[in-house]
């Protein structure tokens, strides 16, 4: 239902109402199925372990049928980080702190720059190319990714 509702460019009022009409009925019959499954499954074994994580997270895997705008999953976040997970058995070898700083610098250009819809690469190379002529904080402030004009990124050959 989420794929298709995302296919059809629901708004978040559409979505709310989909969620309510279509997903709502069908995890109040599988919150009925766990309250129902805890009294039976032993607790210690994996099905119960499962039933009762399931449970006291119910909060959260619920949550999203009540708005419009949220997401029944983390998978924005996870896509997000994923750069840092890779990245860091390589920051382990960092030999001062000056690298570590140079690096997480380096890494939040770049993850700002995608969170702007903004090419890294081009990015990067405009920002290098007009650094040195940066001398206000307005100079700088024009650099950061989510105050520049895109069409000024275009890589040229």
């Amino acid at each position: 239902m989420e794929r298709k509702a995302a296919e059809k460019g629901l708004s978040t009022q559409e979505l709310y109402e989909k969620r309510q009409s279509k997903a709502k009925p069908i995890l109040k019959e599988f919150k009925t199925w766990l309250d129902d499954m805890v009294k039976v499954t032993p607790p210690q074994g994996l099905l119960g372990k499962a039933v009762s994580y399931s449970l006291t997270q119910w909060r959260r895997v619920s949550g999203h049928i009540n708005h419009g705008i949220a997401k029944p999953d983390n998978n924005y976040t996870e896509n997000a980080i994923r750069p840092f997970v890779l990245g860091r058995k390589n920051w382990l070898f960092n030999a001062t702190p000056e690298g570590t700083r140079a690096s997480a610098a380096l890494y939040s250009l770049i993850e700002t720059a995608k969170a702007n819809g903004i090419e890294p690469a081009a990015y990067l190379k405009y920002i290098l190319e007009n650094l040195l002529t940066a001398m206000t904080k307005d100079d700088f402030r024009e650099l950061l990714s989510q105050y520049i004009d895109p069409s000024l990124l275009q890589i040229k050959p």
